[in-house]
């Protein structure tokens, strides 16, 4: 009796959620419709020629070497030389470059003559990527230039030119990205984002379902019936999930499939612990619109608190504490060692086990707080919910 309860309650739940216009919108056809939109952006992955200026006090043959080799760069595109550093400083302000360095006068005398001649980088601070892109890209050409002054001094003293550029550099540095290959930063962001964006728009659509079924009289159900909805709109998020598991990942070309059985694993816990607190919010609001108002701001606090895009250790610890409410912050840690990294169950049992936690726990107090009242109380009860 009590399995043809829930399985009807999941059945006429399904079929419900396919009538609801803005919740069918939310939990089935946005997931979708973001994961096409939110990486469009980034598609690029890299940024790549930041326009620059180079301010050339010295006029020498070495300058013209400096804005040669920057405008060669991948990172910088040299889009002005100036005489004076006032120009180049106006020109940033008015949005036309976004940082330029200053090559000082005697430049080149004083690096033959082995004295310091530093080279300042100014940069537009209010972009941490422009900022990142002009400061590697300018590292880059005057250690280049540099390497190449001091290989030119090396052999002019008699070295071979493969034993000056041996000591020039003794000790070489390779750096291989293992899991973010391109260095770009849809792969970084979007992987982490989409667990966010799958919550979001899952538990806004389950809460206003429950708002809808509270201004109704339906909210009040036994344990079999909660068992049968939370499983539909379960079913929902898990499809949400291998879209963009199986699909937008593949199609978007983001690191992928480390472990595939992991990743289901993480759905099968991670959807039923966000249909959850979807109908805990639901419940707690009563209201349909008010759902949708409410939850509606809340995810860039929660992508800060995830731990992805800021350190956890910067939080303050009651941050730290308060960021375990969110299933997202669990859901983020496993799928990226899942997806990106290819890490066994074993190593994220404990975000998985947290996730099953959550789902459990949350569907027992909604049993208990959404139980059918007794027969003398039920028409006061009704109409409270």
């Amino acid at each position: 009796m009590a399995a043809r309860g829930w399985v009807a309650a999941w059945r006429d739940t399904l079929a419900e959620l396919l009538r609801d216009k803005g919740a069918l919108l939310l939990i089935v056809l946005a997931p979708v419709f973001y994961g096409f939109f939110y990486p469009w952006p980034y598609a690029t992955e890299v940024l790549q020629r930041v326009p620059v200026a180079i301010v050339d006090l010295d006029h020498s043959s070495l300058s013209r070497q400096i804005v040669r080799y920057a405008d060669a760069s991948p990172d910088l595109r040299v889009a002005m030389v100036a005489g004076d550093e006032e120009t180049a400083r106006q020109a940033m302000w008015r949005g036309e470059i976004e940082g330029y360095a200053l090559l000082t006068r005697d430049l080149r005398r004083n690096v033959l003559r082995g004295r310091p001649a530093p080279v300042v980088v100014s940069t537009n601070g209010s972009y941490a990527l422009y900022n990142k892109a002009v400061m590697t890209g300018f590292t880059a050409v005057i250690g280049t230039v540099s390497a190449g002054v001091e290989i030119a001094q090396r052999t002019a003293r008699g070295q071979g030119r493969a034993q000056a550029m041996a000591g020039r550099s003794p000790v070489g540095v390779s750096a291989v990205a293992l899991y973010n290959p391109t260095g770009g930063y849809g792969s970084y962001v979007v992987p982490a984002v989409a667990l966010i964006i799958m919550q979001q728009t899952l538990l806004m659509g389950v809460a206003m379902l429950a708002g809808t079924w509270a201004e109704a009289g339906r909210l009040r159900a036994p344990a079999a019936v909660w068992l049968g909805r939370v499983l539909a709109f379960s079913t929902a998020g898990l499809f949400a999930g291998l879209v963009y598991f199986g699909w937008i990942f593949w199609l978007q070309d983001y690191p992928r499939g480390g472990n595939p059985l992991g990743a289901l694993v993480l759905l099968l816990c991670y959807a039923p612990a966000v249909s959850v607190a979807g109908a805990l919010l639901g419940a707690w609001l009563r209201d349909r619109e008010q759902a949708l108002q409410v939850w509606l701001f809340t995810s860039l606090p929660i992508a800060f608190l995830s731990g992805f895009a800021w350190p956890v250790e910067s939080l303050p610890p009651v941050l730290q504490a308060v960021r375990w409410i969110f299933p997202s912050t669990a859901g983020i840690d496993a799928s990226l060692r899942l997806n990106q990294m290819g890490a066994p169950l074993a190593d994220v049992a404990g975000s998985l086990s947290w996730l099953a936690a959550w789902a459990l726990a949350g569907f027992a107090a909604l049993v208990w707080w959404m139980r059918p009242r007794e027969p003398g109380t039920l028409r006061g009860n009704v109409r409270s919910a």
